[in-house]
């Protein structure tokens, strides 16, 4: 498993913890809102977990992750 294997890994986890999905349900695919049953509080609190558990900071591209893949790539392509 690579390190970016890793990550993606924890990034499912924090996801299926935060929104108390079967990581199974998390898949890249899957829309926060529509096919994991979040609302917008859900994903702004999913965004601000991200946020602390990756140390990244957010912006303005934060409103544009619809899917569990948006926000991988995202997070990826802020961590140090």
């Amino acid at each position: 498993m690579t390190d970016t294997d890793a990550l993606v890994s924890k990034i499912k986890e924090v996801i299926a913890n935060r929104l108390s999905r079967s990581i199974d349900e998390v898949t890249d695919e899957a829309r926060f809102i529509e096919d994991l049953g979040a609302d917008s509080l859900d994903l702004t609190e999913l965004l601000m977990t991200l946020e602390e558990e990756f140390n990244i900071q957010l912006d303005d591209d934060a409103n544009q992750i619809i899917t569990v893949g948006d926000a991988i790539k995202y997070v990826l392509s802020r961590v140090k």
